[in-house]
């Protein structure tokens, strides 16, 4: 749908009542959305109106408004409209706007999750039901929503007992060559290896779709059919396996606490309110069966808001990237019912039906809902009244000025260096806020590198030696005479001139690992990690909000270590100019026993808290959850390395052409090893690709290779020539009788062994 006709007030600092006011005179009577901007263009507020005009000039009679509106046109200096062509459109475009600006005086959802749905692919012989987030692709059906990851593989779980469909990957399906374990615990027909024809398995397939649109008992009634069948020609082995079916379907279909069977594809939601705030539960019903349930929590409600004016706010935004079902079933009258109806149905482009039920069964699944959404409200509050307790138990441990309202805590993941990544978990009154926790992946490309250290340096000095001209990183002292010596054997003693053995492999030439990005810091230095992430977090803080009025400065930062971790952040922060953030430091106790930790502070003695104080408890669970997030990170990191191959690094080569390669070659060796007429005749890619690829792993050649780098025995035999000849080089730089070289059948026989 379009949108037009944007009109905006200039900014300007002047008294919120005489900029709405000035905005009057040029606003329509027509149909829109209005947004409130402070000084800085943040959203206060987003409303729609029938009438832009009229709704608008409410906001000027200021002694009619209550204080918190009062409040918001006072910081109101900026005005935007947009006028739609309907009010239905308004309302779609107001739930839109509120869920992406998140103004600070609308009604708004604090829900970010997707939800998961069932799909059944279409584009494959034997199709795959599987479970799917985020955007749906073509060659598919998909189902639900469901409430949670439960709802969607108990569903899942029961449609492979009922219908035995496959679950597997394409590539796996293609490369069975027996039944997998599925198969034998009868969760799955093998498809993979014909067990069941192409007719057969399409016929399960379409079994499951009624099944999921809801055509239960007419399933139901033909397995019956097929069983008697089967037990009258004696077969009963497949009559058994009938039974078992029909008892996977009886007990999916008896799961259900609430029967909705009459109903088909609706949504129940109900609304509990007490203590200024709101807790709406929905269920999903799809094809007559339960699909979960999901409560949601509101912030920037008024205290004195009505019950139809917070369901209204929250079926538009609910609504905004979820399809609505035919009916939704409400817990209260809503005045704009049909209205809401009008733009659920421009959303679903289908009739919806917005109702309040009074009787039956329909009112009986409402009730249910309410009941759960007071229960889970009445559990949020209890666990913010303890919630408040440990933090103000924070705040007397820690000597906080007060109650800390956001905690910061930082840890870090890495195998010896390699796929390093540094994380940060926030915690508050409502507990985990996960939408705030953020990944650092090591870059080690300058950001948080620690400085040199001035003074004397040698060879105890573990920070790398700077590349010479040629970009080529020179070896340490040490390591060339270890190099040196261990080439020449007893052929006496070796140079350890740098500039003869700047090239030669290390370790055998094994090349350094690579981390979370390129770069990263050398042995998995934490300081060096720890600098990367506070630099790059309050960095940006720093530059986005330096008046700390967005809410996103930490009350108190917790950092996994001891001592020296705490001093190193504190230097970290007091560089960058931010000295009044508490600093605590995590240390483990002996033998790393849980409960007996030591809390670090700057310019305090060490504490340890009593074994069994519940802020002990508090601060490890904060410390855990920051742990458990950064081994997750890591080990997603390190998963997606594994997988990562040479042709990723060729700029310009996508999928497409990396596909074309690979079927062609067979695999990136052949790739890196191909002639460039190879490459050009590779169906699919062009000469100007064909050069870049082949310039990519040639650098510095445009034509044919005529000689490979030596790999394997040949490398390690031409690195022990270079080595051989290096004590004749230096002898004759310092003009002293050189010592004999080796010979041919040593330098055969260092190469061999």
């Amino acid at each position: 749908m379009a949108f037009s006709n944007e009109q905006t007030t200039p900014l300007a600092p002047m008294e919120g009542r005489a900029v709405i006011e000035t905005a009057l005179a040029t606003l329509p009577f027509s149909p829109g959305v209005y947004r409130m901007l402070d000084a800085k263009g943040d959203a206060l507020y987003v409303g729609k109106a029938r009438s832009l005009k009229k709704r608008v000039y409410a906001y000027t009679q200021v002694h009619k408004l209550p204080d918190r509106l009062k409040r918001m046109v006072f910081e109101t200096r900026h005005l935007e409209v947009i006028t739609t062509a309907s009010e239905a459109e308004a309302l779609l475009l107001e739930a839109n706007l509120i869920k992406r600006l998140r103004p600070r005086y609308n009604i708004v959802l604090r829900d970010d999750k997707s939800y998961p749905w069932l799909v059944i692919t279409e584009d494959h012989p034997y199709p795959q039901i599987t479970k799917h987030r985020g955007e749906r692709r073509k060659g598919a059906s998909y189902w639900g929503p469901f409430a949670s990851a439960w709802a969607v593989n108990q569903t899942l779980t029961a449609l492979q007992r009922v219908f035995l469909l496959r679950s597997c990957r394409d590539t796996v399906f293609d490369s069975r060559s027996r039944p997998c374990l599925l198969h034998q615990i009868r969760r799955c027909s093998a498809p993979c290896v014909e067990r069941v024809s192409k007719e057969e398995y399409g016929e399960l397939v379409r079994e499951a779709v009624q099944f999921l649109s809801g055509e239960t008992p007419s399933i139901q009634k033909r397995l019956a059919k097929e069983m008697e069948e089967a037990a009258e020609r004696l077969e009963f082995e497949r009559a058994a396996a009938i039974r078992d079916r029909i008892r996977g379907l009886t007990h999916v279909q008896g799961r259900d606490r609430i029967n909705m069977e009459n109903v088909g594809d609706a949504d129940v939601i109900a609304l509990h309110m007490a203590a200024g705030q709101a807790c709406v539960q929905v269920f999903f019903f799809r094809g007559g069966r339960n699909n979960g349930n999901r409560p949601f929590f509101l912030s920037g409600m008024r205290a004195d808001a009505e019950p139809a004016e917070v369901i209204t706010a929250f079926l538009g935004q609910l609504y905004d990237d979820l399809p609505p079902p035919p009916l939704v079933l409400v817990s209260h009258e809503l005045p704009e019912a049909a209205l809401i109806a009008e733009a659920l149905a421009l959303r679903a482009d289908r009739k919806v039906e917005v109702h309040h039920p009074k009787r039956g069964d329909k009112r009986s699944a409402v009730e249910h809902a309410q009941t759960n959404a007071r229960e889970a409200l009445e559990r949020k509050l209890a666990e913010g009244a303890a919630q408040g307790e440990l933090l103000e138990g924070v705040a007397k441990v820690f000597d906080l000025p007060s109650t800390p309202e956001r905690i910061e805590i930082y840890d870090n993941s890495h195998i010896q260096g390699t796929n390093a990544y540094g994380v940060m978990v926030v915690a508050g009154p409502a507990g985990f806020l996960k939408n705030a926790y953020r990944k650092f992946s090591i870059r080690g490309d300058g950001a948080g590198a620690p400085k040199a250290r001035r003074g004397k340096t040698d060879a105890t000095d573990r920070g790398p030696a700077p590349a010479d001209a040629s970009g080529v990183e020179p070896l340490a002292g040490e390591d060339v005479e270890l190099l040196a010596h261990d080439a020449a054997g007893r052929a006496g003693p070796a140079t350890t001139d740098p500039a003869r053995l700047a090239n030669a492999p290390r370790g055998g030439g094994a090349s350094a690992p690579r981390g979370g990005g390129a770069g990263a810091p050398r042995g998995g230095d934490d300081f060096a990690m720890m600098r990367e992430v506070f630099e790059r977090r309050f960095g940006r803080a720093l530059k986005e909000d330096p008046e700390r009025e967005s809410g996103t400065w930490p009350d108190l930062v917790l950092i996994d270590g001891g001592i020296g971790q705490l001093s190193a952040a504190r230097d970290i922060l007091t560089e960058m100019g931010v000295h009044d953030i508490p600093l605590v430091a995590v240390a483990k106790g002996p033998d790393r026993d849980a409960g007996r930790e030591w809390f670090h502070r700057t310019g305090a003695e060490p504490i340890q808290l009593p074994p069994r104080d519940p802020v002990l408890y508090y601060l490890q669970r904060l410390r855990d959850e920051a742990h458990r997030f950064a081994i997750t990170t890591h080990r997603a990191g390190r998963s997606k390395s594994l997988v990562k191959s040479e042709l990723d690094e060729i700029p310009g080569v996508g999928t497409a052409i990396k596909r074309a390669l690979l079927n062609h070659f067979g695999s990136a060796r052949g790739v890196r090893n191909a002639a460039l007429e190879d490459l050009q005749n590779s169906p699919g890619i062009g000469p100007a690709v064909a050069k870049r690829i082949y310039e990519h792993f040639h650098p510095g050649t445009t034509g044919p290779v005529e000689a490979q780098k030596p790999r394997g025995r040949a490398r390690k035999a031409a690195s022990v020539a270079v080595l051989a000849e290096a004590p004749e080089a230096a002898a004759a730089e310092e003009g002293a009788e050189a010592p004999p070289p080796l010979s041919s059948d040593a330098l055969g026989h260092e190469a061999e062994g």
